[in-house]
């Protein structure tokens, strides 16, 4: 897509605004960039890395026991851990259930087992960020695309950044566009607000950037049509940390030519 001169300047700025925004969430205090382990709950009482008390699972309820001396308390209450509390979720839940410290302790339901990943404040990885390294801001990085939607939405198997964790895509339709003088359908998912999201792999993956990224487009237009601007590209989280069960594109959302546009892969 071309634009005017004016157009293109008002385009970068929102770019920057988008940009700005972005690393401001990354930066939030026990988000990502504070991922330190991922351990799945043990049938039996015992203990985790990282924090105190005995942790468990049935299967459908997970349990943690500690005596107030262990510093444990609730992440909603701030009241003190003393005793065994238990928590209950469905499949892809979390919740921010206790803390210790600068640690806060994720509960979270995957692939239909209980796991933890602690988040602290004082990891590296956070307290040194800054920004996430990208490409400059590209015009001919933005280009029309036309969503054809599917009669009705469609689960597709897909694997995660945890080997561990398979995971599902429901996918609601394609978009399809053209770079470089080939046509490519990609299936999407459906965002917020109508939005549309693609996960996909570019040959720039492995290289300048991580082993795949995702895209949010604004709601299509009444004709179909779609504004896919890949300076907005972005990592998943798994990009920054070794923790994350991030879902990977759906077979097929394979773009062979260089996608030189949004985030590179973080130092």
């Amino acid at each position: 897509m071309s634009a005017t001169p004016s157009a293109a300047s008002a385009l970068t700025e929102r770019w920057n605004r988008f940009r700005t925004g972005r690393n401001k969430a990354l930066a939030a205090e026990h988000g990502w960039l504070t991922l330190t382990s991922f351990q799945w709950l043990p049938a039996g009482p015992g203990p985790l890395k990282l924090v105190p008390g005995l942790w468990s699972t049935d299967g459908t309820t997970a349990t943690l026991t500690a005596g107030a001396d262990e510093g444990l308390v609730l992440v909603e209450t701030g009241e003190p851990v003393d005793g065994t509390i238990e928590a209950v979720l469905d499949d892809e839940e979390s919740l921010m259930w206790v803390r210790h410290g600068s640690v806060v302790v994720e509960l979270a339901m995957r692939a239909g087992r209980y796991a933890i990943r602690t988040r602290d404040a004082a990891s590296p990885v956070y307290t040194e960020f800054t920004e996430v390294p990208v490409f400059g801001y590209n015009q001919m990085m933005v280009v029309e695309g036309r969503f054809e939607p599917f009669e009705e939405p469609r689960a597709v198997e897909i694997g995660t950044a945890n080997p561990e964790v398979p995971g599902t895509a429901v996918v609601v339709g394609e978009v399809v566009l053209e770079l470089a003088g080939t046509t490519y359908r990609l299936a999407a998912e459906e965002g917020a607000l109508g939005s549309l999201v693609i996960t996909f792999h570019d040959a720039t993956n492995g290289d300048t950037t991580d082993g795949w990224r995702k895209l949010e487009l604004t709601r299509p237009r009444p004709d179909g049509t779609v504004v896919v601007d890949f300076n907005r590209t972005i990592n998943y989280p798994s990009a920054f940390t070794d923790y994350g069960t991030c879902p990977m594109p759906v077979p097929g959302n394979l773009i062979e030519a260089p996608i030189e546009a949004g985030e590179k892969l973080p130092e």
